[in-house]
């Protein structure tokens, strides 16, 4: 007998996840759910819950539950989309279709565990498919189309790495996660997990009644679906509300007005009111302000309560200068929300985080008074493009460099050993000799000439060392503030490519691995901001320590192809012969073939040109700071590697 699962009503706290899965349920076109949180926070056990309160599925004159499928990261776009059926093909001679995972998730829940960490052309696929509700394949010489309405759950922990912008709008919802401190709270969280440990059977009956009024509730506020009115009074609130937090395009007015007319049909309403816009609001609309990974994720609750209170407005003097039909909205006072009218919130609701951090030095401080200040706000940020490194690698899976990769597209047959099964091919070329071989009885003859390779070609992530000189030197506020400006540019083009990124700041007597090898960008960038800046040069450590990051991440990852990008003035100081332990330092990176940029970051009438001479040591790429352009530096970058 099969053990039962854990019961979707004994899950303790994680109301917003578990609201935003029950209305993706009874509105599938919301378009998924994504769920961010910290590991251990029962992400995976919610999403299996809720399989099993669906309501069951008529399949060709059979009836069957709901299908829990779960898409593992290493899948193929064969198995994801569907591939041509072997057994026909080699039985009867016939190009058939055999569907993949998306047909099977059909009328269920596709789960998708670390979906940040599946290849992108893969998301693409998946929310496409969610999107339209139907497949579309054209390949290997077949052309079929077939339903896959499925609820879409993708899990991902932020530390290992973000969505793109463009995948994370493409999920209806975002919920971030988080293991409660609350005491009791997590008593409760251990005592009911021990107890079904203990004994499924008896711990699934006790939650048996709560579980059956939630799918019945479920199938209910689908039928109703249909009939709840979303009036012009709260699609204009809706509409207000996506213009004052400044989203893009219009996908996010369309997911707010379903999934509020989704939880009017949960809660039992015939109209969508004003709590079921906020409630969609604090749902869909967090994860499309972030169009930069540096952005905080969420909103403030007081924006959003000004928010409402400004939609509420031009709702109501909307309708004053427009009388149209009587409709109340479902009971619409348009006025406050009851979410607090704390009068310190802001106007409009804030488009960003803040970033830098303020100081009352001088600029042009002497270096003893530098020594402990804080960083410069970051200068003007500009967009980083075709920052690649030449030739075709191995590396993980990623956005920027080309490489041969066993999760790629297929571009072509070969008959070197070693690269997998080319179905198609290896048929097509054991086609035309089944007449001279005597072919009989459907039995399709192959032999070992007949066999072809995959090849295929997708990106590779690179691991971006940044190697940040805060020294005295450094410390005047435009200069810095302009060096730090690059490097955020240089983190988001990393972010968006599925880089790994390090960052080594120098400063004083020593050079500080401030952020070890990851794929979190975002906390690179609030390190480089809380960076303190002043002291002396040690240049030569800043490259020891970052020639020995790069040679242990490939002791982890030797695939990985690595870049050294150095912003400095390049005067060394600290120590004996600091310069000449720089070049040294410089040259033993070169020597390891790393490739790597050194940014000139001296400025002034005079110019010693320190750094160009540590670039030709480094057989890297150099470039000015007053000439960092995004054509520049992707040209010295490509360069460079």
């Amino acid at each position: 007998m099969q053990q039962p699962g854990y019961p979707f009503s004994a899950i303790v706290g994680q109301e917003q996840l578990r609201l935003s899965l029950i209305l993706c349920a009874v509105h599938p076109g919301i378009g998924g759910v994504l769920v961010r949180g910290e590991k251990g926070t029962a992400k995976s056990t919610v999403v299996r819950a809720l399989a099993a309160l669906l309501p069951a599925v008529d399949d060709e004159g059979v009836t069957r539950p709901a299908r829990l499928v779960e898409l593992p990261v290493g899948a193929t776009e064969d198995r994801v989309v569907g591939s041509l059926d072997l057994e026909k093909v080699l039985r009867d001679g016939e190009r058939a279709f055999q569907p993949g995972l998306l047909a099977a998730a059909h009328r269920g829940v596709l789960y998708v565990d670390e979906v940040n960490l599946l290849h992108d052309h893969l998301v693409d696929v998946l929310l496409d498919a969610a999107a339209m509700g139907r497949v579309h394949i054209e390949r290997d010489g077949v052309s079929h189309s077939h339903l896959a309405q499925f609820v879409l759950v993708g899990t991902m922990n932020p530390e290992e790495g973000e969505l793109r912008p463009q995948l994370l709008d493409r999920f209806g919802l975002a919920v971030e996660v988080t293991a409660s401190r609350d005491v009791d709270t997590r008593m409760n969280v251990v005592r009911r997990r021990l107890n079904y440990e203990r004994n499924p059977e008896e711990f699934a009956a006790e939650f048996a009644d709560s579980d059956a009024e939630i799918a019945r509730k479920i199938v209910h506020a689908r039928e109703a679906l249909a009939d709840v009115v979303l009036d012009d009074t709260e699609l204009r609130r809706i509409a207000a509300l996506c213009a004052a937090f400044d989203v893009d395009g219009m996908r996010a007015d369309l997911v707010v007005a379903r999934t509020a007319t989704a939880h009017a049909a949960w809660r039992g309403a015939d109209a969508v009111a004003e709590s079921d816009v906020r409630v969609a609001a604090e749902l869909a609309l967090p994860h499309r302000r972030r169009r930069d990974p540096f952005d905080e994720p969420g909103i403030d609750e007081s924006a959003l309560d000004d928010a409402m209170r400004d939609a509420a407005e031009q709702a109501e003097s909307s309708a004053e200068s427009d009388p149209g039909p009587d409709d109340d909205g479902g009971g619409d006072g348009g006025g406050d929300d009851g979410g607090g009218d704390d009068g310190g919130g802001e106007p409009q609701p804030d488009p960003g985080p803040q970033t830098g951090t303020s100081s009352t030095d001088e600029p042009d401080a002497p270096e003893k008074q530098a020594s402990e200040r804080d960083a410069a706000t970051p200068g003007e940020k500009f967009r980083a493009r075709s920052i690649e490194v030449p030739g075709v690698g191995e590396g993980a899976p990623g956005r920027r460099s080309r490489a041969r990769s066993p999760q790629g597209r297929v571009v072509r047959s070969t008959t070197e050993p070693g690269k997998g099964l080319h179905l198609v091919g290896t048929l097509f070329a054991a086609a035309e000799s089944q007449v001279a071989r005597g072919r009989q009885s459907g039995r399709f003859v192959l032999q070992p000439s007949d066999l072809r390779g995959a090849v295929r070609e997708g990106r590779e992530g690179n691991l971006i060392v940044f190697v940040v000189d805060a020294s005295g030197s450094m410390a005047a506020r435009d200069r810095l503030s302009a060096v730090t400006g690059a490097v955020l540019s240089l983190l988001r083009d990393a972010y968006q490519r599925r880089d790994k990124v390090a960052v080594i700041t120098v400063r004083g007597r020593d050079a500080e691995l401030v952020l070890p090898p990851t794929s979190s960008v975002d906390v690179a960038a609030t390190r480089l901001r809380r960076m303190k800046t002043g002291g002396r040069s040690p240049l030569a450590q800043g490259f020891v320590t970052a020639r020995d990051v790069v040679l242990r991440e490939k002791v982890r990852d030797p695939l990985r192809r690595a870049l050294v990008v150095a912003m400095t003035d390049g005067r060394a100081t600290g120590g004996p012969d600091p310069v000449g332990r720089a070049r040294t330092a410089a040259s033993r990176i070169a020597g390891d073939h790393i490739g790597s940029v050194v940014v000139d970051c001296e400025s002034g009438m005079v110019r010693l040109g320190l750094a160009a001479e540590f670039a030709r040591h480094l057989q890297g790429g150099y470039v000015r700071l007053a000439d960092l352009s995004a054509e520049r530096v992707a040209a010295v970058v490509r360069a460079a590697a």
